[in-house]
């Protein structure tokens, strides 16, 4: 256990507070298990070692981060090293890519059992499944899901542009005063044109000439690492996932034909809709259906998109069309704690079953949405809002 501590003393003497993501405040950090789940490369680590590096003093034994990756747990049980931590006075144990440990799950629920003023905060890929592992785990946990920059954390974080947090309602109804407060401190459409390309993963500012390049590689670990070993896929039928990411990255939006796509990669229809639903859970892919209430198991999704507009440019094989990048984003930000639905023939996108939006360039008309309640246009290269046309970039202000 003293190599563990002396490991977590090195990382958190390299660990900034000086930006630190929306997602902090939103934890409930007293809950007795958490769970975060995200893609490669969000920022859940650093998350964690700013949460003890501001909550506990320097050289603290309370609390103990770990990685369950890390070659000491080849050689040693995740419960063996939670009694030890105990029984020496540990309060709060974060235990980081617990995907990679076989028995996590079974482990945590034994940990949680016997010591009941033990706080346990575990992490790992989006498809790390709290439900149905070796224990259920899912009546004790609070799960929380990480993604990339919002657009105003990229502002902050590249740039040091403090704008405080927007909830989507404050948004629609005082649009005007956000826009004026941006428009106060920069100018938001290069620096939004930057982040549709290289502003959803924090890595970018150590990364700037590989990026593309990172993103594509964390893609195919995803898929040929996480993909088997979480969601029960056949090794060899990777290649065929991979064809089908590459498919759909150069034609989203994607109009979905599920017989074209199963006869292009050589699979049943079934396995590509089963391909497709573990894309989506892994954070590569975004699957929208046109009425969530009637989704059924197998069900091919109405529209997909690549999780983030980052990732479009990454994967795409052809010039990406801002019409694109556009609705990838308004889609990936608007599904922060709300619902997104495919509009079909009411607009681009319905949030929380009510709000409707329509995605375009600054000369979008209202043609489509004008008979519509609740109705709105995200207009990309405008500044400032014009009756219900609003700047794209502003539901990027939401954390």
């Amino acid at each position: 256990m003293e190599a563990l501590f002396e490991r977590q003393n090195r990382l958190l003497a390299l660990t900034s507070e000086a930006f630190v993501r929306q997602m902090m405040k939103d934890i409930n950090w007293d809950a007795r298990l958490i769970a975060i789940r995200g893609a490669r490369g969000v920022g859940k680590t650093t998350l964690m070692l700013q949460y003890i590096k501001s909550h506990y003093s320097a050289g603290s034994r309370s609390a103990l981060y770990c990685s369950l990756d890390s070659l000491y747990f080849t050689e040693h049980r995740l419960v063996d090293l939670a009694e030890l931590f105990y029984k020496a006075g540990g309060k709060h144990l974060f235990l980081d890519e617990v995907h990679k440990y076989p028995s996590w799950s079974r482990e945590v629920k034994e940990i949680y059992d016997i010591y009941p003023d033990l706080r346990i905060v575990v992490s790992g890929s989006s498809l790390l499944n709290i439900i149905h592992g070796d224990a259920d785990l899912s009546r004790r946990c609070v799960a929380y899901s990480m993604q990339g920059l919002s657009f105003r954390e990229f502002l902050a974080f590249f740039h040091n542009i403090n704008i405080p947090v927007h909830p989507l309602e404050d948004v629609l109804e005082h649009a005007a005063g956000l826009c004026a407060q941006v428009n106060a401190v920069c100018r938001p459409l290069p620096l939004f044109k930057d982040y549709l390309q290289h502003g959803y993963y924090p890595y970018y500012k150590e990364n700037q000439h590989d990026y593309f390049t990172t993103i594509e590689q964390v893609a195919s670990f995803v898929i040929e690492s996480e993909l088997p070993q979480l969601c029960g896929v056949e090794a060899s039928n990777t290649r065929k996932i991979k064809a089908l990411l590459g498919i759909i990255a150069t034609s989203v939006p994607f109009e979905v034909d599920i017989s074209k796509l199963s006869t292009v990669i050589g699979v049943h229809r079934n396995t590509t809709l089963e391909y497709l639903g573990d894309l989506g859970k892994a954070g590569l892919l975004t699957l929208l259906y046109a009425d969530l209430l009637s989704v059924k198991k197998m069900q091919k999704p109405d529209k997909i998109y690549l999780e983030n507009p980052n990732m479009l440019y990454a994967l795409a094989t052809r010039p990406v069309k801002i019409g694109t990048a556009r609705e990838t984003f308004a889609v990936n930000q608007l599904r922060y704690g709300h619902t997104v639905e495919y509009g079909k023939q009411s607009g681009d996108f319905k949030v929380d079953g009510q709000l409707v939006f329509e995605v375009g360039g600054a000369d979008k008309s209202y043609n489509q949405i004008a008979d519509l309640p609740h109705s709105y246009i995200l207009a990309d290269d405008i500044e400032y809002p014009y009756g219900n046309k609003l700047p794209l970039w502003t539901v990027g202000m939401m954390y």
